[in-house]
């Protein structure tokens, strides 16, 4: 597995992480279409992404950072092929490097299903062993989504 960072995605790229987006986190969080996904993306401020490539430059994983209310945040997908083998770690490990704090909304519950109908499962044990801290008095309720904050300082 290799890191390529980029600022600019291709066509080509949001297509296969917007597959991977709607494979691995909950069906409410789910884009119907690609100019849905262009809008999220495009309200992010000072994006930075790093894409995980298998041996045949597939993507696997995908984690970007961007800059929100003066705080840098983060998000991170793994294929569920290669979730539980190091790879998450070594994207946070990558994030890691070019910031001092990261800051990230998890869902910290496991009632919702992904689309493949399995169960999605809270990733908050991950971020707690990677040097994250829960921020017990911020917490995200929305209707698409319960989470809390997450933070990591240098």
């Amino acid at each position: 597995m290799k890191i390529i960072e980029k600022e600019v995605l291709s066509l080509q790229d949001k297509e296969t992480l917007l597959q991977l987006w709607n494979n691995e986190y909950p069906v409410k969080l789910n884009y119907q279409a690609m100019h849905d996904f262009d809008l999220y993306l495009d309200a992010l401020a000072e994006k930075k992404h790093y894409l995980l490539l298998d041996e045949n430059s597939r993507i696997k994983g995908w984690a970007f950072t961007f800059l929100r209310e003066g705080e840098d945040w983060f998000a991170i997908i793994l294929d569920s092929d290669i979730q539980g083998s190091g790879n998450g770690r070594l994207l946070i490990n990558e994030l890691k490097k070019n910031k001092r704090s990261l800051n990230g909304w998890v869902i910290d519950h496991e009632n919702d299903v992904k689309l493949n109908k399995e169960s999605y499962k809270s990733p908050l044990p991950f971020y707690i062993k990677n040097g994250f801290v829960v921020v017990e008095d911020k917490r995200y309720e929305g209707e698409k989504m319960s989470a809390v904050k997450i933070n990591w300082k240098y």
